[in-house]
């Protein structure tokens, strides 16, 4: 590894663009490579490949999908390489991925380029198969009112960069961590003693933090409605008592997001109800990758 742990201002500038932190990033890659390089440097391409041997090579999609991530992928490539490695973007995140067409080409020691390898595809794949899985749910939901929403099932470490793939994937995201907005669920009602005794206490301690509020019947949408919550959030509610809680709420500022027992086949029906987002887990727990591999030329 001949980089110096800095990125170029290029790609941190992409980065940027793209709605990424640098630094956080650059804090996963390095997680990342620690792993890879624990006990010492790659001993099969050490072994294999000469020293001073140049080579470029693509990141190229295998199937069709939705780009997220290649410009961090691009920072694995520049960490580990720094000024020795050129890169160069083909593909935007959020555009199609095309078989057999490059996302993002780089030049640079064989070495180097072989060591970034797998750190690069697995965070390019699996972001990239968040953001395709995104958009299957968003097509499914199209024609309604109703945007698809992340949860904070997330994968420890990679929280940022999952919810940008889901906007990639043109989701929306739900509270990044647990200090942005508050989510009333049953074990607080439990612990406050009812939905009316948990929202006022919220709103007394954090005042301004958005307030959401998870009920599991009609009569706790009632008592969340009138104790002032703006957002309720359904869960595992059947499509009547979906309806009936849209009812209730027409004409109110109050928006409902339907949670629980979802999948793509009822995503249609479930957004017809007229609720405001469909909370989707499984963007981000259970996204399978998509597949992109490395070539060098």
């Amino acid at each position: 590894m001949t980089g110096d742990g800095v990125l170029r201002p290029a790609i941190a500038e992409a980065l940027t663009s793209a709605g990424l932190d640098p630094a956080e990033v650059v804090r996963v890659i390095r997680r990342a490579l620690d792993e890879d390089l624990a006990l010492g440097p790659d001993v099969t391409t050490n072994a294999t490949v000469p020293a001073g041997a140049r080579a470029s090579g693509d990141v190229v999609p295998r199937t069709p999908g939705v780009l997220a991530g290649v410009p961090v992928a691009a920072a694995v490539f520049d960490l580990v390489g720094g000024a020795e490695v050129d890169v160069v973007l083909h593909a935007a995140d959020g555009s199609d991925a095309e078989p057999g067409q490059p996302a993002l080409t780089v030049t640079g020691p064989t070495r180097s380029l072989l060591t970034a390898e797998r750190t690069a595809l697995n965070l390019v794949s699996h972001l990239s198969g968040v953001a395709t899985l995104t958009r299957r749910w968003v097509d499914a939901v199209a024609g309604t009112s109703a945007a698809i929403r992340d949860t904070r099932k997330t994968t420890p470490g990679l929280r940022s960069l999952e919810k940008y793939a889901v906007r990639c994937g043109g989701g929306v995201n739900h509270r990044i961590s647990l200090g942005d907005a508050a989510l009333v669920k049953d074990n607080h009602v439990a612990a406050a003693g009812g939905i009316t005794a948990a929202v006022e206490a919220v709103a007394a301690s954090a005042p301004g933090v958005p307030l959401e509020v998870e009920c599991d019947t009609l009569d706790q949408v009632r008592e969340a409605v009138a104790a002032g919550v703006e957002l309720v959030l359904l869960d595992n509610f059947s499509l009547p008592d979906t309806r009936s809680a849209v009812a209730l709420v027409r004409g109110s500022q109050v928006r409902l997001e339907a949670s629980g027992g979802l999948s793509l086949d009822r995503a249609a029906e479930v957004a017809a109800t007229g609720v405001d987002f469909l909370a989707v887990g499984a963007l981000t727990h259970s996204a399978p990758v998509l597949d992109l591999g490395f070539d060098l030329r």
